[in-house]
């Protein structure tokens, strides 16, 4: 295997290209996309582990990774692979994450910055009572275990029918909230064990719930920002971030095994890394997961949508207006773990893809089908988590996100592991000083904050503008912090 400093290609000022002479068993090239900074910041499992995706059946055109990749399980965080079913493709589950559909939601009000600030520690330690958050935390949703099978199959639909949102929450909400196809008889005892009394929470880890402000310096484009309700300078906004907790990490956890014992035996596929474990699309083991990990999706779907609710309910309360009145309504909820059935034009070809997208976000342009109604002539938003001390962003994806199947980064992207970082920081003086700078934040547990310092992280001003250079989504607004919620 060759040195990839001496064999890795640049492009262009923001795509760089490993060739397929890099690693027996490439059947495509690897690309990722970022500048020369973030280049020399990217680790080196990186370059391994996205030129291993490379050579998985099926895959089309490049094996991806986005600007704020890092090393993962199979795929780099940041990984994003197109696999032809027609053609032999495989389903991975180590291409959509143990945490299959984390993902993002952000919700406007219109509060300003000058009308929350007063309110802001009562804010925040409210949500924390409201919204449970770390390891193992469960939900006020009491339901059975055969209740819990139904809203695995109709995601925040189920939710709306029983009381936790408005029904325009659906039409913002990627695939509507509720993915076609999904399955519970193809789910675990085990998972169901792990997942039916825990929607409405955070969860640990990267997970967050988060008081935003879009500064008017921060507004790049206001026509975008305000179809997309940002109206005005300073306008508070609130966004969050988890996924299906313990159900999607025993789904891909019990498809991990069938797959390691039939890959090679039953289909013939070797790999060069076990992570990677796959199997034909259009086999038993692949369909029954495809249908299995729909479920997580849709367990993910309600989850944020009741948070929603409860995140509805506090504002309400303690501004004592209703949530209409405050104007507390969705701008998009979207997922950056996932694979989903896409039709891509691939060299003048319209092929029927399955997108592979591992902490990496859909970012679908204008016109084009499943961006919402409202959002049709503009494109689809996208919402990308930076780190509680630094900020986060709403992009909007473009035309020219064809070459990266309409994909773009999820978050600011690990520079630092975590044990690393609770060596570094200490949780209780990073909350004092935090404070100290406007940011008041609640946390499960002291070494789980200092895992989340912002110095653990790439610098997501970076990552937005490698992704905008690019041409693979396009900046609307920086969103800064002032009240922070971490699992």
């Amino acid at each position: 295997m060759a040195n990839i400093e001496q064999i890795i290609q640049q492009i262009s000022d923001t795509v760089w290209e490993i060739p397929v002479s890099y690693k027996e068993g490439m059947r495509v090239p690897a690309r990722i996309y970022a500048t020369e900074k973030l280049m020399r910041e990217m680790d080196d499992g990186v370059y391994d582990q996205i030129t291993n995706v490379a050579t998985l059946p099926g895959i089309t055109k490049y094996a991806l990774c986005m600007p704020d990749g890092h090393f993962g399980y199979g795929f780099p965080i940041g990984g994003v692979a197109a696999m032809d079913v027609e053609a032999g493709g495989v389903i991975s589950p180590g291409g959509i994450g143990f945490d299959i559909n984390c993902g993002m939601r952000l919700v406007v009000t219109n509060l300003t910055y000058k009308d929350v600030k007063p309110y802001i520690k009562q804010l925040v330690d409210r949500l924390y009572e409201r919204v449970p958050a770390g390891v193992g935390s469960t939900g006020f949703v009491k339901i059975s275990r055969q209740e819990f099978r139904q809203v695995v199959e109709q995601g925040s639909q189920w939710c709306i029918r029983n009381g936790y949102g408005w029904q325009e929450d659906l039409d913002l909400t990627e695939e509507n909230g509720c993915i076609q196809g999904a399955d519970s008889a193809k789910i675990s005892e085990k998972a169901i064990d792990r997942g039916f009394n825990q929607i409405g929470t955070l969860g640990s880890g990267n997970h967050y719930l988060e008081i935003q402000v879009a500064r008017k310096q921060d507004i790049f484009a206001p026509e975008l920002a305000a179809t997309f309700g940002i109206t005005q300078p300073d306008q508070v906004v609130v966004m969050f971030h988890c996924g299906s907790r313990g159900f999607g990490h025993q789904v891909a956890t019990d498809y991990l095994q069938v797959f390691l014992k039939v890959m090679e035996s039953k289909y013939g596929i070797k790999i060069l890394d076990r992570e990677l474990a796959c199997a034909p699309f259009h086999s038993p083991e692949g369909q029954a997961y495809f249908t299995a990990m729909k479920c997580g999706l849709n367990m993910s779907f309600a989850n944020r949508q009741v948070i929603l609710h409860r995140i509805r309910e506090v504002f309400s309360q303690i501004f004592g207006t209703d949530a209409e009145d405050l104007g507390m309504r969705v701008v998009y909820d979207v997922a950056h773990n996932t694979a989903k059935l896409e039709r891509h034009m691939v060299d003048g070809i319209e092929r029927h893809l399955l997108v592979h997208r591992k902490g990496a976000t859909r970012a679908f342009g204008p016109h084009m089908a499943d961006v919402p109604q409202k959002y049709q002539t503009v494109g689809q938003p996208v919402i990308i988590g930076g780190s509680m001390e630094t900020g986060s962003y709403l992009l909007v994806g473009v035309s020219s996100g064809e070459q990266s199947f309409f994909s773009t980064a999820h978050g600011s992207g690990r520079s630092m592991s975590r044990t690393k970082a609770r060596k570094t920081w200490r949780g209780e003086k990073l909350q004092k000083d935090l404070e100290n700078r406007g940011i008041y934040i609640r946390s499960t547990s002291w070494s789980g904050l200092a895992e989340e310092a912002g110095g653990a992280y790439k610098n997501i001003d970076d990552v937005i503008e490698a992704a905008e250079l690019a041409g693979i989504s396009k900046k609307v607004v920086r969103l800064s912090p002032i009240g922070n919620i971490k699992g």
